[in-house]
């Protein structure tokens, strides 16, 4: 399982921090994403536990819990309140 989920659960984080820190409207979509590639990790490794996707599913629930926490942390600009 490890072989089959290896290379999307990286490109999600590569993908994710790239979208999250280059496209800040997109945020939102983009950890909704990240969060349902950490879903679809955590039923692979139900069906078949290894070490290594255990490894890899913990680097990937960290990194979106980092976005994730940041992204609720930061202040929300409306358009007509953009201050000067």
């Amino acid at each position: 399982m490890l072989n089959a989920l290896a290379l999307p659960l990286l490109f999600s984080i590569c993908g994710g921090l790239y979208l999250y820190l280059r496209f800040p409207e997109r945020r939102p979509r983009a950890l909704l994403v990240m969060t349902l590639f950490q879903l679809v990790g955590a039923y692979g490794y139900a069906t078949a536990p290894e070490e290594g996707l255990f490894g890899l599913l913990i680097l990937h629930a960290a990194v979106v819990f980092v976005l994730l926490v940041r992204h609720l942390q930061a202040p929300t600009l409306l358009p007509g309140n953009i201050p000067q």
